[in-house]
């Protein structure tokens, strides 16, 4: 092979055509250095064939400069790659770049000097050295990483390091994890569990493509179940992949994880240190990390030698990538599973409305838990209707939810009161002229942290301090809160029943790996008696002790007309009842509503999920939505609106006239401006035998637009702003 054909990591070019030199052995799918003017960009040698580009005379090719020293990409990674590209309407190198996350994993192996306290005290202490020593205790990381954590500029950590207060320490990049042993322990199945474990092991012997359904109740042992087909694979030598919607939850998965199979698996996540991020991807890519637990982004790493893939809550809605290239990594997951033959698991006990279609259909095998583990029982559920009984007034929480609170804290039991809004209220404004404080990024209303005594967006993270005065018509302390978020109703616990230790868990207060597990230690050891939370305790927690579960805003998921409303709301509230009564203790869930006659309320008191997975379904069948129908979205965004405007307007006037697909807009979208951007939305809506991706190319690839204009396209959205 004297000539080879480059995707190269760039966007805006196409595939470019380089010679090989002599002595150089090249094959497909190594990744390579390619000469681009004078500088040298990363390429990944692909099949001619597969990548069409402009043919250039040999004479006029320029030479490759070199290979990185790792494994090339395997061709079912490749086809992954195209088809992703290909079905999300993104670039081929916006995929590809996935696959190579770790720039100083190309580097070979390597050494690097991390830095860690060594007990010993500066000459002269400082505030900030003192904040610096308190902060590291225990960390080992980079001067750049250490400096991160600890909130100082890196000079005061080599001021540290000058001192005698940090010490170098030579780190081997490469070095391997332990190994996880599948025969480690044994755990006792129930018979539901054993059936389903062994459908699965008998498919990863097998070592074809098998997409299964793992339809289980909240505390059926989901999880435990699945450790048995791990362990199978194991035991072949190949290596599995669990993906976790949360990085909060991944600690909890540990500690289960290591009791089953006497080490921790190898983690990927956006909080990796960019060593960390390095050893597991070089470890992946040689085969040596036997199982990854990851968020999304884990998907496209590129495994030497996958034998099953586990994506775990497989209905959360955060498996969709919301910028970049918008895939939904659970789908993205069954096609790499195809691509190289083995099975997958889809686990939930709220799966998505498109799985169970999937499953009734014939294409995946459903597999159902429809039994708690160990005789506990599935909780009572009972709606407190808030039109009959009010809260009392400037409260948020109806009587009789803070007696069953009370009732467990003489118990010496937990409870979890949930809503899905984080800080202290949605809304903050002047009592006295009504001026309403507004992001100047977004098309959003700043929420109070009081905790942090901020002021923060939501969608774009833009931050400022709670005023002590008005800023339109200057009266002091006069910030009212409006409605409810968990800091208003953790404050309200602690007014109602000042004795209750309260504990609010968000993403705010539970944003690293650390923190969760403080968090699930602190639960367990008893030190918390009501935990506040938003959705990121709905899911993957165990706590036996905890017996009361409240909703205290049913209906806020179902606000704004979003298409999957009434469905997320369901998923919701489900898993987050599916949290009381996990142990020997009888579980309660107390739902507060305005609607208790509303669909997905009722199923929910009567714990009739088949009942609303029917009519949501003919609702969508109806409305040609998904699973039925396709969906796609066109968000046009520009700092300059009339930009954006004009750019949406031309969009629109030269939509094509294609059968079976009906294009709706432009209009400004409901998030009419985002982090600084205005944006305009058109929404396609059509048919399963339209090709719809094709249709959106041939439009959108026909029309220039100005520099500062970007065009996104969500094929399946799940976010509707």
């Amino acid at each position: 092979m004297n000539r080879v054909r480059c995707l190269v990591l760039n966007a805006a070019l196409g595939p470019l055509d380089y010679k090989v030199p002599d002595g150089m052995a090249v094959e497909l799918g190594q990744v390579v250095e390619c000469p681009l003017g004078p500088r040298t960009v990363i390429g990944i040698v692909w099949e001619a064939e597969r990548l069409p580009g402009t043919d250039v005379p040999a004479e006029k090719l320029r030479a490759l400069r070199g290979l990185y020293p790792i494994p090339a990409l395997p061709a079912p990674l490749r086809r992954l790659i195209e088809w992703t590209a290909d079905y999300y309407v993104a670039s081929l190198a916006s995929v590809a770049r996935m696959a190579l996350s770790s720039g100083g994993a190309l580097k070979g192996p390597a050494s690097i000097t991390e830095y860690r306290l060594t007990g010993g005290m500066p000459e002269r202490m400082t505030p900030q050295r003192l904040a610096a020593m308190e902060a590291l205790e225990g960390e080992q990381a980079t001067i750049r990483e250490l400096a991160g954590i600890a909130g100082v500029s890196e000079g005061v950590l080599r001021g540290l390091v000058n001192q005698g207060v940090l010490e170098p320490v030579e780190v081997d990049c490469d070095r391997p994890y332990d190994e996880a042993r599948p025969d480690y322990a044994q755990v006792e199945l129930s018979e539901q569990q054993r059936e389903a474990s062994d459908i699965f092991s008998t498919a990863v012997r097998n070592a074809k493509f098998a997409p299964f359904l793992l339809d289980g109740v909240t505390g059926s042992g989901k999880t435990e179940t699945y450790f048995e087909p791990v362990a199978e694979a194991l035991r072949m030598g190949r290596q599995v992949l669990v993906l976790l919607p949360e990085i909060a939850l991944t600690e909890n998965f540990l500690h289960r994880f290591e009791e089953r199979f006497g080490t921790k698996p190898v983690l990927w996540h956006s909080s990796l240190k960019s060593t960390e991020r390095r050893r597991a991807w070089r470890a992946v890519a040689s085969g040596s990390a036997q199982v990854v637990v990851g968020a999304r982004s884990a998907l496209f790493l590129p495994f030497a030698k996958l034998g099953l893939i586990v994506v775990d809550e497989a209905h959360e809605t955060s498996f969709k990538q919301e910028d970049g290239v918008r895939y939904n990594a659970r789908d993205v997951a069954v096609m790499r599973a195809h691509f190289e033959g083995f099975p997958i698991i889809l686990a939930s006990a709220t799966p998505a409305l498109e799985s169970l279609q999937m499953a009734e259909s014939g294409i995946y095998e459903k597999v159902d838990l429809p039994s708690r583990f160990g005789g506990a029982q599935l909780p009572t559920i009972d709606t407190i209707d808030l039109t009959q009984e009010k809260p009392p007034h400037g409260m948020w929480l109806a009587q009789r939810l803070v007696d069953g609170i009370a009732e467990r804290l003489e118990r010496g039991e937990q409870s979890l009161l949930f809503l899905n809004r984080r800080g202290y209220a949605p809304l903050t404004l002047c009592r006295n002229c009504g001026f309403r404080y507004q992001c100047p990024n977004c098309s959003a209303w700043l929420v109070e942290h009081r905790f942090t005594r901020r002021l923060a967006c939501h969608h774009c993270g833009h931050e400022a301090p709670s005023p002590a005065q008005c800023k339109e018509c200057g009266e002091p302390d006069c910030l009212v809160a409006c409605g409810p978020g968990v800091e208003r109703i953790a404050d309200e616990v602690a007014e109602r029943l000042p004795d209750a230790r309260v504990f609010v868990a968000t993403s705010d207060t539970l944003n690293s790996p650390g923190r969760a597990a403080e968090f699930i230690a602190a639960v367990d050891a008893g030190e918390i008696d009501v935990i506040v939370g938003t959705q990121l305790v709905t899911k993957g927690f165990h706590f036996p002790e905890l017996t009361l579960v409240g909703v205290v805003d049913a209906d806020l998921g179902l606000e704004g007309g979003d298409l999957r409303a009434g469905e997320r709301t369901y998923q919701q509230v489900a898993q987050v009842a599916g949290r009381a009564g996990r142990g020997a203790k009888p579980g309660e869930v107390l739902i507060q509503t305005r609607h208790p006659e509303a669909s997905v309320i009722a199923a929910l008191a009567a714990g009739d999920r088949d009942a609303f997975y029917s009519a949501e379904t003919e609702m969508r069948r109806d409305a040609g939505a998904p699973p039925f129908g396709r969906w796609a979205s066109i968000i046009v965004s520009s700092e300059d609106e009339a930009e954006a405007r004009e750019a949406a307007r031309r969009i629109g006037d030269t939509r094509p006239d294609v059968a079976d697909c009906m294009i709706l807009g432009p209009a400004p979208a409901p998030m009419a401006q985002l982090r600084g951007r205005y944006r305009y939305r058109l929404l396609m809506n059509a048919r399963r035998s339209v090709q719809l991706q094709d249709v959106i190319r041939r439009w959108l690839g026909r029309i220039d637009h100005p520099p500062g204009v970007r065009v996104a396209i969500d094929v399946d959205p799940y976010s509707f702003v």
